[in-house]
């Protein structure tokens, strides 16, 4: 069974999407149609633009987006998902490509969230932290033992867990993790804590946009962050997307329950190959591959 996999914020670069632009129509077309409503040319940015301008959140995430879905389109026929799923923002591409939202619903919400978070991220300073070579469990452990927020948000394989809190909490945390055996404590050039609690502000904004949007079902079953389960009821998929904004994302426990389900093969629609490293962390032995036009 074909797996299809989606990337979230960190994968971009500058000229990501170029080669789409410049080769096919369809793609340009959409490009076009993005820069109109987003209401600037993000195209120029993404082809163009100084890594700074393109770490803005609310450049990143649609830059991103707008690879991974206009890749999944101009795949056309070749496009044969049985399962899908995206890391984090990824999510939201996954659902597009797999024709749960439209690709301007998709674009619109995606732009949402990605302001509300930098809004979020504006109201309290905070910060997120990847732990490397501990076990999920002493890791969940020691952020319940810490006053200050500080939680799990990205579980992206197996010795890599991503923690996200106040500056405080993910100081504490860290130094706690390290007495505990961590190879690396590594703070991460972030804007804010995402996938915390911090983000509710940014939840219920995200939230109202989600309500007023049609979600239809899925082509193929979407293994959702929140739980890593596999959904392709709309009423069940809302839910877990606006949850997902201070929830955990599941990586690992998604990939495991994809293998699990039959999965014999990764491939990677968007830009980078972050996604394929952490799936052969969960079973080097499978098939990954990134999605290409050529």
């Amino acid at each position: 069974m074909k797996a299809y996999i989606f990337p979230g914020q960190g994968a971009q670069f500058t000229g990501m999407g170029k080669d789409l632009y410049d080769n096919s129509a369809e793609a340009k077309d959409l490009f076009e149609k993005a820069n109109d409503i987003l209401g600037f040319r993000i195209t120029d940015i993404m082809f163009t633009g100084t890594e700074e301008e393109l770490k803005q959140t609310k450049v990143t995430q649609p830059a991103i987006f707008l690879h991974s879905v206009i890749l999944a389109k101009v795949l056309g026929h070749s496009f044969k998902p049985d399962m899908v799923a995206g890391h984090s923002l990824g999510e939201f591409s996954a659902l597009v490509a797999a024709g749960a939202l439209s690709f301007e619903d998709g674009l619109r919400l995606v732009s949402i969230r990605a302001n509300a978070m930098q809004k979020a991220c504006e109201i309290q300073p905070s910060t997120m932290a990847a732990i490397l070579g501990l076990d999920d469990y002493t890791v969940e452990d020691v952020c319940q033992m810490i006053s200050d927020v500080v939680v799990p948000a990205n579980y992206n394989c197996p010795g890599q867990l991503v923690i996200s809190g106040t500056i405080a909490g993910v100081d504490k945390a860290c130094a706690m993790l390290t007495e505990r055996g961590a190879k690396r404590a590594l703070k991460l050039n972030v804007g804010g804590a995402f996938h915390s609690p911090l983000m509710e502000s940014a939840r219920m904004e995200l939230e109202k946009a989600i309500d007023a949007t049609t979600i239809n079902e899925p082509i193929c079953s979407i293994y959702q962050n929140i739980d890593a389960k596999p959904y392709k009821d709309p009423k069940s998929i809302r839910h877990n997307l606006i949850e997902q904004l201070t929830g955990a994302v599941r990586w690992t426990q998604t990939i495991e329950k994809m293998l699990h389900d039959g999965a014999t093969s990764f491939t990677e629609v968007g830009p980078g190959n972050i996604l394929q490293g952490l799936v052969k962390k969960v079973d080097r032995s499978i098939e990954t591959n990134s999605a290409s036009i050529a």
